[in-house]
Parts: C-alpha cells; structure tokens; sequence
C-alpha cells in the first residue's frame, strides 16, 4: 500500500499481512463450523414418518373425529388434508416439467412477468382518449375498451387511440356485439397497418358463447352460426399477426354468478373447445384457431385454491389442445388474463375491498398470468374514481416493483399442497368437462339447462354458508362497520341481486342479501338499537356481548354494549332508560335459568328479549315465554330480517 493510502501509517506491509492471514483463517473456521452444524442438524432431527405425525394427532384430538376437526371439506368436490407430504407427490404425474414446457403447468413462459390492466368504459371516444393516456402514465400497460352494444360501430378509433402507441401498450376491446367488434377490429388493424405485425399486441373480445347465450339465452346474432362464421373470417383476416387474439372465454361470468372453482375451470374450457369444433368445422386447423382464444378468469379470495386453478386450466387446455396434434406446440399454450372478484366485493366498509383485491391480485401472480385488473374498490356501487383507480392499478404495482413477485417463476411450484391442490382441481374439472361433453358439448349442455342448473345450486349454497356465516364477508356478515351509514353513492339498485326469467347466468355479489336488508334500515325513519344486559358471569358475559353486537350490527342495527351490570335489576332498569328495541342478555348457560326469567318478568313489554346462546335450559325458557335466541348456529340473515319485521322494517 501507499503510504498515502494507509490509514495506519506506522504499521508494515508485514502487519498487514498477518491481519489478513488471521481474518481468512478465521473465514474458514467459521465454514468449518457451520458445516459441522448443520451436519450435526441434520442427524439430531431424524426423519419423523406419516405414522409417527398421525399418531401424535390422534392423541392431541383426545377422541374427537379427525375428519370433522381437520379435514377441509371444499365446494368443489374433494376434500383437503391438513398437512401435506412428500409422499403426495407420487399421485401427481405432471411433475418435472420447466416453465415453458408442456404441459405448461409452471407457465407459459420463462419469466413471470404480466401487463397490469385497467378497463374503461367507453361513452365518448374523446374522454376515453384522455383517460387512456393517463392511465399510460401512471403504470398501465395493457388498457381495455369496454363498448355498449352500438358503441362499438359508430366510435371514432382516430379519436380514441390518438397518441397511444400501439407497440408501448396492449390493446383490448370488449363488447357484447359480434358484428360490430368485428367491424372495430377492421377498423383498428386499418389504422395499424402501418405498423410491424410482430408490434402489435391486440385483444378483441367476442364472446357469443358466454357473453351472449349464456347469459342473455341467445346468440345476438340471427344464428349462432353467423357468429362462428364472423369469428373465422377474422382469425384468416389475423393470421399474420402473431400476437392479435380475436376470442375471449369469458370464465369470470361462472365465478360472478356463483359457481364453484372447479365448475368455472370445467365451464371455461368447454366453451373453450366448443370454439375449436366450431371454427375447425370452417375449414380452420388447430393451430390457427388456439392461438387467437384469450381467457378472463376471476380470482377470489380462495387463496391457495386460486393459485392451484391456473395451474391446473394450463394443464387441462394443453392437453385438450394436443388431442388435435397441432403442428407447434406454442398452441397450447394457454393465454390467461384475470380480474379480482366482483362477487366478493360489498359496498359497506368498501375499503375492505382494497385487501380483498390484494390477496386475489397475489394469487393471480404467484400463479403466472399475462395480464392483470384489480378492481377497484367502488367498483361494486359507483362509477370508479380516480382515487380508487389509482390504488387498484398500485396494488400491482407494488407486488412487481417492491415485492418482486414478477421475479420468480411458479414460486408455489414443488409445494406439496400446492401441487396436490392443482392435480386434485385438474381430476374434478377434467371430469366435469367429460361429462359436458357427453351430453354434445357446452352449447347444447347449456340449452339443456345443465349449465345454469350447477351454477344456482354452487351459488345457492354459498348463500346459506353466507347466512350462516360459514362464509365469511367482512363487514357484511361478520364484523360491520357499527358506525356506518349508507351514503347516496349506495342506491337500492347496487345491492338488490337481479332475477332473470329462463336459462341464463346471472351474475351477483355474495353480500347483497346483506347490503339490501342494512340498507332498509340506513333509508328507514327509525333507528332501532339493541342493548347489550351483561351481568352474571363477566367473561361470557363479555364474550356474548360481542358476538351480538356484531350479529345486530349485520343489519345496520345500532348497538348499546356494556361493560356489566352488578344485577338484572340494574341491567334492566338502564335498558329501559336507553330506549332499545332490542334487549339481549348475555350471561353464562348456568346462569340463563334464574337471570332470563327475572329479565322478561322486569321488562315486561317494553322491548323484544332475545338470549345469546343455546344454553341446554333452553326448552323451560321457552316454556316461560322466552323464545328469542341467537347463536353461532343462527341464519343469521333470517334472524335479522325476522326481528326487523317484528320492528316494522
């Protein structure tokens, strides 16, 4: 060293020399000992076999049934174990495959990165212009159109895409009308033709399968064949552009309207292949129709089960696709572009919506898509804000650019619960879509009404479990906003779920049965309040004053909770000073059979008595009059609207 360099001037090289030889050696002793360590880990901790675990788990239950308390029963037909193990893999028979390898299990490609996309709706060409290119500058990358049904032939394409550059940005364009998205797309490549084929990355969206028969009964075309006539002479019209895809499967509507996981995998690749054997039957080969299908899947708040469908819908389309022995591979590949949940969404406490949008958005990456829409969290009651624009499209952008979620391929691969998630949703949906097959494919499935059939009954269960609280929507049915009122952005319309007559999907949110009886009271001249008469035993006292304040508050019921109350006298006589409608004593079950009594002889009629709790002296307290009871086993929904009508609401 120089001796102007040296921070140690009076020190030699020899000094130096000796510090560095103690610095590596030291190094070296330190590999040594961790080697050693983590040797003398590995040998300290033998393996513990699948007998020994379930042993220990059989003992810690002390009798109870195991496949009662940890065995998870799900909705779409098979049940999930409470760990998983190695030795699960042998049943799975898609492993060892990379990223882009067929079966296309670990993705499509080899990165992991997806267009973060942002819809707009489409009144004026001009406005929505100038909506896109702000979008475009604040980290938008894929942007939709969305058209009513005339809209699309008669809007102003210079007007719409003026500045936007079509080899920066992914295009969509989404309608309901066949012909005139067809017509819009002829309009657009016109405008484009100026530009590399390879540059241009376009998605229009007919759907007549989906969009048009399956949820409004019929083709909106005179017949579905002129649809699939249309469709195939815009897929001969693309065939050079590599990347322009001309039909969407429009799986969302499955999920929106009820179905189960399973059922919408099953119902979106059947309609899927219903497009093959329609379009092959026009003269076109499997390569040239699979390359121009684009899917739109919803993602819920099923975290796990999400990330194991995508999955699973690669494996499955793959192999439906080879059935046809297509000349390259690439063509089944599957195209997957998601949207976070409508139907989980709910218009009181809306920014739960922003977590709900978050954890779905996670799910959705982790699992490998093309394109991503967050929702935002109005979206269910309102016309988006700017606002609330702005905190879907971070959400994605947060996961890619500080959580680094597009860094790492299938990061849930090789998980033994993942990979036994995605093979059991793969046998179910497989089965599934054999037997829709069976009966001459989606189309004449769902005329047959099979489709809708599945649907209602998948929905009309989530229902009950939502009125039971088995399913859980916060802020709707479990821990509501005590506090909230409904403003005037939420309208009667928001919340009432609609009914159509005949064979047709029809989309809803969970939490509307919820929302619509809350909102009767928030638009009510009255302003019912139940009170809260703790006394006996504290700790269950406390206990089931919370548990009925957030029954009670479900309905936009105001809530008076209490601390305790030294006697029932006491309790009573300030239930009465309060006013409430509503009275509900909270105590332990061995207390019930002497308080409830002395509570009803005090109150007299001055307020509806309700107990929480199914104490086992229940039958002598309905023998006495006292019939009002709430518990954990309650329809909730029910209950509420029951005591409301005894309100006059």
């Amino acid at each position: 060293m120089r001796g102007g360099d040296d921070p140690h001037p009076e020190q030699s090289n020899a000094d130096y020399n000796k510090i560095l030889n103690i610095i590596y050696l030291k190094h070296l002793n330190s590999k040594t000992i961790m080697a050693n360590t983590k040797e003398k880990l590995f040998t300290e901790f033998p393996p513990v076999s699948t007998e020994q675990w379930e042993a220990v788990i059989t003992t810690d239950l002390k009798g109870a049934d195991y496949e009662r308390k940890l065995v998870w029963k799900t909705g779409e037909g098979f049940n999930v174990k409470p760990y998983y193990r190695a030795e699960n893999l042998a049943e799975v028979d898609f492993l060892g495959s990379q990223a882009g390898e067929f079966p296309f299990v670990r993705g499509v490609r080899n990165d992991n990165t997806w267009r973060v996309h942002q819809t707009i709706s489409v009144k004026c060409a001009k406005e929505a212009n100038e909506t896109a290119l702000k979008l475009l500058n604040s980290g938008v990358d894929s942007l939709g159109f969305c058209f009513c049904e005339s809209c699309a032939c008669e809007v102003d394409v210079d007007a719409l895409l003026k500045e936007i550059v079509p080899s920066a940005v992914e295009l969509t364009f989404c309608g309901s009308n066949v012909q005139g998205l067809a017509a819009l797309a002829k309009r657009v490549l016109a405008k484009y033709a100026a530009e590399p084929k390879e540059a241009l990355r376009i998605n229009f969206c007919i759907d007549p399968i989906i969009k048009n028969l399956s949820t409004e009964g019929d083709f909106c075309c005179k017949t579905g064949d002129e649809c699939f006539d249309t469709i195939a002479e815009l897929i001969k019209a693309t065939a050079e552009y590599k990347h322009i895809r001309v039909v969407n499967v429009t799986g969302a509507t499955f999920s929106n309207s009820g179905s189960t996981i399973v059922e919408e995998l099953a119902f979106t690749l059947s309609a899927a292949h219903e497009y093959l054997v329609k379009l092959m039957e026009r003269g076109l080969t499997i390569d040239e129709v699979a390359r121009k299908i684009r899917f739109s899947f919803a993602v819920t708040s099923n975290y796990f089960m999400e990330m194991a469908k995508f999955r699973a819908a690669r494996l499955l389309w793959a192999n439906i696709v080879k059935a046809y022995n297509p000349e390259k591979q690439c063509a089944c590949k599957l195209f997957a572009h998601a949207v976070t949940s409508a139907w989980n969404q709910t218009v009181y406490d809306p920014y739960v919506n922003m977590l709900r949008g978050t954890t779905e958005a996670m799910s959705a990456a982790i699992a490998g898509v093309h394109s991503l829409e967050v929702l935002p969290f109005d979206y269910a009651f309102e016309a988006p804000t700017e606002f609330s624009q702005r905190i879907a499209r971070n959400s994605e952008l947060l996961l890619k650019h500080e959580s680094h979620f597009d860094q790492v391929v299938d990061p849930a691969g090789g998980s033994y619960f993942i990979e036994s998630l995605t093979k059991n949703i793969a046998t179910e949906a497989w089965a599934l879509f054999r037997e829709i097959e069976d009966k001459g494919g989606y189309i004449a499935a769902f005329r047959a009404g099979f489709i809708v059939e599945r649907v209602k009954a998948s929905a009309a269960t989530k229902d009950k479990n939502i009125a039971t609280r088995r399913l859980i929507l916060l802020g709707a049915n479990q821990y509501p906003n005590f506090t909230e009122v409904a403003d005037a952005a939420i309208s009667e319309a928001s919340v009432t779920r609609k009914v159509a007559e005949g064979n047709v999907l029809v989309p809803y949110r969970g939490a509307m049965a919820f929302e619509a009886m809350r909102l009767k009271v928030d638009r009510s001249e009255k302003s019912p309040k139940a009170f809260m008469l703790t006394c006996g035993t504290l700790g269950m006292a406390r206990a089931r004053a919370q548990f009925s304040c957030n029954f009670f508050a479900c309905a936009g019921i105001r809530v008076e909770d209490n601390t305790f109350f030294k006697s029932v006298e006491e309790g009573v006589e300030a239930a009465i000073a309060s006013k409430a409608e509503i009275v509900v004593v909270c105590a332990s079950d061995d207390d019930y059979a002497t308080v409830a009594p002395r509570v009803k002889e005090l109150l007299a009629d001055k307020a509806i008595l309700v107990v929480a709790g199914a104490p086992a002296c229940a039958p002598e307290l309905e023998a006495q009059g006292i019939t009002n009871f709430i518990n954990v086993k309650s329809n909730v929904l029910e209950t509420l609207k029951d005591y409301l009508n005894k309100l006059g609401i």
